[in-house]
């Protein structure tokens, strides 16, 4: 059993895949093809916004963000203590501060009241003037932007939408990738949208900053290339990436997400009662790029985590240390209990095998097996 069967999904593709990979090759464009222009306007359109600008991979993209808005020292960019250590990575490779804000213990996204506080604190602190709010759409799940908008719009902060886990997923019938001032996605290969490598985007309505954004990823192009009119970066995707998107995205928007979803409510409905299971609140769709439970205590986690291994069942920690308790994060001064809903998730989360081509079979084995174990 695979995690997640990039083999297979790749098997379904086969033919479309190998001629688009072909295609892409006898063009000699190796880097910003046509293929890339034609992904961006796809991928523009799908997600609800005027402006989709590739790059090289999702950490690229929400380093593009804090640049065009000039993020750096002195600024508090606040983010989910719960997430992949480039959400926060990206904040101080600016010169800027992440502040770690609490999630909430069902969606496993940003808890709003705890972003409130944190906003509030850095305010009467004084030491650091609040700047954006780096949301993150966890495990497929759009975070909830309706209540985070406000508090944005309250203190004069910009929301960038970490949605490199969440393309696909919904609120409302709203896409996410559209909920932020800027909002950027992830095409790492395990991602619901995924490419044969590194590969991200960006997305805007703002046309000033798409023209800023254009031109970072590109050295700080100005008219052309060789006319240097800002310190940019070297972030560009590559054709071929951009040729094996435009298969995937078809397959994406045709089934896949329907298939995912329809996988996740098996495992709903045959770990009811068992296991605490994801929560979707009213509203959300979420596109599954996890499907996390959430055990007692670490020792059940861990024990269910070794006897499914013995049973040929792959799973994941998503993630083991909360951001504050990261090394490289020491310095912050935050101490056990700055996050308690992290700090508990990081001892008992588990995620399951999920994907598109998952069978009902497979899901149902690895229900019965985890029953076996916790009872």
């Amino acid at each position: 059993m695979q995690f997640r069967d990039l083999k297979k999904q790749y098997q379904v593709l086969k033919t479309d895949m190998d001629q688009a990979m072909l295609d892409a090759v006898a063009s000699g464009a190796f880097i910003m093809g046509k293929q890339v222009k034609e992904l961006e306007a796809s991928l523009a359109e799908y997600v609800g916004v005027k402006h989709c600008i590739s790059c090289a991979n999702g950490t690229d993209a929400l380093t593009l963000a804090l640049k065009t808005w000039n993020i750096g020292a002195g600024d508090a960019v606040f983010v989910p203590d719960f997430t992949f250590f480039a959400s926060a990575e990206v904040i101080s490779l600016e010169g800027a501060t992440p502040v770690f804000v609490d999630v909430d213990a069902d969606t496993f996204n940003m808890d709003v009241k705890s972003l409130k506080e944190a906003v509030e604190n850095t305010v009467l602190e004084g030491k650091l003037t609040p700047k954006v709010i780096i949301t993150v759409d966890l495990f497929g799940l759009p975070a909830n932007y309706p209540e985070i908008r406000e508090i944005a719009d309250n203190y004069g902060l910009r929301i960038l939408e970490d949605g490199a886990q969440g393309f696909g997923g919904e609120i409302n019938g709203k896409r996410a990738c559209s909920f932020g001032d800027i909002s950027t996605t992830s095409f790492f290969p395990a991602k619901p949208l995924g490419c044969y490598g590194d590969g991200g985007a960006v997305f805007t309505d703002n046309d000033e900053w798409a023209t800023i954004l254009d031109s970072l990823r590109v050295h700080g192009k100005g008219s052309f290339k060789y006319d240097n009119v800002r310190i940019g970066v070297n972030s560009r995707l590559d054709t071929l990436q951009a040729a094996i998107l435009n298969v995937k995205f078809n397959a994406f928007k045709a089934y896949e997400v329907a298939d995912i979803n329809k996988a996740a409510d098996l495992y709903t409905e045959k770990l009811k009662g068992v296991v605490k299971t994801p929560i979707i609140p009213e509203g959300f769709y979420s596109s599954w790029a996890q499907y996390t439970i959430t055990l007692a205590n670490r020792e059940q986690r861990d024990g269910l985590q070794a006897f499914l291994k013995e049973q040929g069942i792959p799973t994941m920690v998503y993630y083991p240390k909360p951001m504050h308790e990261q090394t490289a994060y020491k310095a912050l001064g935050y101490g056990e209990g700055a996050c308690p809903v992290t700090e508990h998730l990081c001892e008992t989360v588990l995620s399951l095998p999920i994907h598109p081509y998952i069978t009902e079979e497979e899901v149902q084995l690895v229900c019965e097996k985890i029953k076996e174990y916790l009872a």
